[in-house]
């Protein structure tokens, strides 16, 4: 594993990496603070209605802001190095950075595309659904196209988006360029989404810029010869260590893609008069390398499985860093259904984007276009006052107590966060708690229920980053349009319990917990509950108390655990009890923030470790 960088300060290295963009084609322009990469206006096809924005923790260029340009993305948001970008910076994408058809034009609207790992589907969530409650016409896609671990060792999370996700963003480009609306680019991304398989392979982790060099006796160090089968892009855990000639690890790897008789894995059956294979560089692979890969996947593709792609794409279109790996992606071409142009019609439509092959075009040069959106991105609209009430002093006395006392508890939440997560759930509970406090002290509520919820979102997602952050981001997004529905009148218990339900559904969308996954939802949707049964807040509290209680010795369902290792005591909870919930929130791929508050005041397991 090299630890050696040209610009060892990440920071430094993300944003001078996106500047450079706009250099290499001038049709692009940057918001360097929200660390978007977007089209110039004017620069792409005047009919197109549906504009396409993705992305992701920066490491793995030319994904996603390189392929950004005329049929493919309209822009691309990028978080730090290995980390999802935040909430706003998806919003302020939607919002401010491309045509998001608010004037009304049929079909025109936003498609966002994400891969499925847990941090970026709760941020762009919560962009998305800010961005809904705006008015925006938005739909999501998640990709998961990686094989590398399978149904029992993934579970609820699934699999993991890799290098696929590139075919998704070409074919549902070119046929936004092409005029379609929302729902026919939706329809096609997600078909498209549904009909892959990847699985990648590398001789080295990668080392990250800017953190410690690895312990060279540490699992993350690989034996000289040895190769990690299915290790994802962030390093992540694969399905085998080996040491294996090409030829083997190939026939190991096409086997995790195409072995019906693999039930942990045959995740598609490939049996299409077309197939698209993808060979794709994870970074560090030279050129020459890369041909004799790709002429060993074709010929054991041709005489192992009879599968002739018509289309073979072989480069570097998503990677890890400098990762000494590649990956093979299999697209089953299918019919799209739309009446118009099939896969492959889409697969080979003019693009101009640096991350594919098509270079720059002449006219694009030629133009020097200089236009930029100047509007502010960061600015919100004020919310207007609903006339649902509340008892302003009494509810600011309330919510004082209650924060002062999520501060008090920080020492005990990160006491069982340290065994079982990262140990930062107590500190970003606490700092949340803390900007709320001194938010009140200097605007305190106004007694409209609505306004007031409202004031305190941007605060949380100032204050509370990462999963959890976007979890609680999410549930309160959904909680003012919830209560804004509801209409004029006095906030009771049972207008805040409907509200509180709506909010439950909207996670549901964004996260796959259950009650019984040991998350906190097990507390919650009690609380829920007895609150829309009783209308007594202190009945609701009380429910919730014992089902934080009940999770002692429950088995984690999602986080960390899942690809560790099982804790001892008894399985979970049957879901059945919780029928009349909708459904999830779920901790993160760190096991933080509401994988654990739960925890509080229960037992956890003292041999737990983190991955």
């Amino acid at each position: 594993m090299s630890s050696k960088h040209f610009l060892p300060s990440p920071t430094h290295l993300v944003t001078t990496s996106l500047h450079s963009l706009t250099l290499t084609n001038p049709g692009l322009a940057v918001d360097l603070p929200n660390k978007i990469v977007y089209r110039r206006p004017g620069y792409g096809p005047a009919s197109q209605r549906v504009h396409i924005i993705s992305g992701g923790g920066s490491g793995h260029e030319p994904s996603f802001a390189g392929m950004v340009g005329p049929g493919l993305l309209s822009a691309a948001v990028a978080g730090t190095i290995f980390a999802s970008p935040s909430a706003e910076q998806v919003r302020a994408a939607i919002m401010a950075r491309v045509d998001h058809g608010r004037r009304g034009e049929e079909g025109a609207g936003v498609l966002v595309t994400v891969m499925n790992y847990t941090g970026d589907v709760l941020n762009f969530g919560v962009g998305v659904e800010k961005a809904r409650a705006a008015g925006v016409e938005v739909e999501m896609v998640v990709v998961g196209d990686d094989v590398g671990v399978g149904r029992a060792k993934a579970g609820k999370v699934g699999r993991r988006g890799i290098a696929g996700t590139v075919l998704v963003h070409k074919i549902a480009g070119a046929l936004a360029a092409k005029g379609y609306g929302l729902k026919e680019v939706a329809k096609v991304a997600r078909l498209v989404a549904g009909n892959l398989v990847s699985v990648g392979a590398s001789l080295e982790h990668v080392h990250v810029p800017g953190r410690a060099k690895p312990d060279p006796n540490s699992d993350e160090v690989l034996r000289d010869g040895e190769v990690e089968i299915g290790m994802g892009i962030h390093n992540e855990q694969g399905s085998s260590r080996e040491m294996l000639e090409l030829p083997e690890l190939v026939g190991k790897m096409l086997a995790q893609m195409l072995d019906q008789n693999d039930s942990d894995r045959a995740f598609l059956k490939v049996n299409s008069n077309e197939v698209v294979l993808l060979v794709n560089n994870l970074g560090g692979v030279s050129v020459l390398e890369m041909g004799g890969i790709v002429a060993e996947v074709v010929a054991q593709l041709d005489a192992k499985y009879n599968i002739k792609p018509v289309r073979v794409l072989s480069g570097t279109f998503m990677t890890s860093l400098n990762g000494l790996g590649f990956s093979i992606t299999l697209l089953n071409v299918v019919n799209t259904d739309i009446g118009g142009p099939s896969m492959i019609e889409l697969l080979d439509y003019p693009c101009e984007a640096t991350g594919w092959s098509t270079p720059v075009s002449k006219e694009t040069w030629e133009a020097r276009n200089t236009a930029t959106r100047d509007q502010d991105a960061s600015v919100s609209e004020e919310i207007k006052p609903t006339g649902l009430t509340l008892d302003k002093e009494a509810a600011q006395q309330a919510l004082t107590r209650a924060l002062e006392a999520v501060v008090a508890a920080e020492p005990e939440v990160t006491r069982y966060d340290t065994v079982v997560g990262d140990g930062d759930c107590g500190t970003g509970l606490k700092r949340g708690a803390e900007a709320i406090l001194s938010h009140l002290q200097s605007r305190p509520l106004t007694g409209d229920a609505v306004v007031d919820v409202a004031n305190i979102v941007p605060i949380v997602e100032r204050s509370m980053d990462g999963t959890s952050g976007a979890l609680y981001a999410i549930f309160l997004n959904a909680l003012v349009a919830a209560l804004r529905a509801q209409g004029a009148g006095e906030a009771t218990p049972g207008v805040w319990a409907a509200a509180l339900r709506q909010s439950c559904d909207a996670l549901s969308r964004y996260t796959p917990a259950r009650p019984g996954d040991r998350t906190l939802i097990d507390a919650l949707y009690p609380f829920v509950e007895t609150l829309e049964q009783t209308g007594d807040v202190r009945k609701a509290a009380q429910a919730a108390q014992q089902a934080a209680e009940g999770t002692k010795g429950m088995k984690a369902s999602l986080g960390r655990t899942v690809y560790i290792g099982d804790p001892p005591g008894p399985a979970p909870r049957s879901a059945s009890a919780w029928k009349s919930c909708s459904s999830p929130m779920a901790d993160d791929d760190k096991n933080d923030g509401a994988g654990n508050q739960a925890q509080v005041g229960s037992n956890s397991w003292a041999s737990a470790r983190k991955s």
